[in-house]
């Protein structure tokens, strides 16, 4: 799959799990859950202890998911992360080394930016999308705003995104929403209850 592709195929939902917890079981677990729940798209966070044992095992138990590694900060976490299946990688910060490491392999990289001139900047180092990060410091009609000036950004908006908000940051114009704990927190029927609005109601909002 080209990056091209992979990137329709991670915003095609308009949402993408994030994963962060205690320890490789615990993400696995949260993981699935979201899977089985209906989403597509899931990033395991590089802050999660041993994330890449549970991004090997993922890889090889959910061969058809979309599964990314997030938090990936250089170049080495970068390769680490798609030799365990890594199918895309997200940053919380914008690295040209990462997106040159994604790149080299044919994996789409996601750097977080927070400004338009830092949207502006990673587009020239060749982003194949931008993570608006945090989301909660700025707001829907804010990311309107930047994407009247900037209409080629392809925006994520994560951190601080909720069931209840996501349909309005993709109304601003957010190709795809980050969502983490706002989905996984709890236990696993109410993680498949909280998906399943989740994708009803940005459903009901095309």
């Amino acid at each position: 799959m080209y990056r091209w592709e992979t990137t329709q195929a991670v915003t095609a939902q308009r949402v993408f799990g994030i994963i962060r917890t205690a320890g490789p079981e615990e993400a696995v677990t949260a993981a699935e859950a979201v899977l089985d729940a209906g989403l597509h798209a899931v990033e395991i966070a590089l802050t999660t202890p041993r994330a890449l044992t549970a991004l090997a095992r993922l890889t090889e138990t959910r061969p058809h998911a979309l599964l990314g590694a997030g938090t990936v900060i250089d170049a080495a976490a970068a390769r680490a992360a798609i030799e365990a299946g890594a199918r895309f990688l997200v940053s919380p910060s914008l690295h040209p080394e990462v997106i040159r490491a994604g790149h080299r392999y044919g994996v789409p990289v996601f750097p977080g930016v927070a400004t338009p001139t830092e949207m502006v900047h990673a587009l020239e180092e060749g982003a194949d999308a931008l993570k608006l990060f945090p989301a909660s410091a700025v707001s829907p009609a804010w990311l309107r705003d930047v994407r009247a000036a900037l209409p080629q950004a392809p925006l994520l908006p994560t951190g601080g995104v909720t069931i209840d908000n996501a349909p309005e940051w993709i109304a601003a114009g957010a190709v795809a929403c980050g969502i983490g704990s706002a989905l996984t927190s709890g236990s696993t029927p109410n993680t498949g209850e909280r998906v399943g609005t989740l994708l009803r109601r940005l459903a009901d909002s095309r």
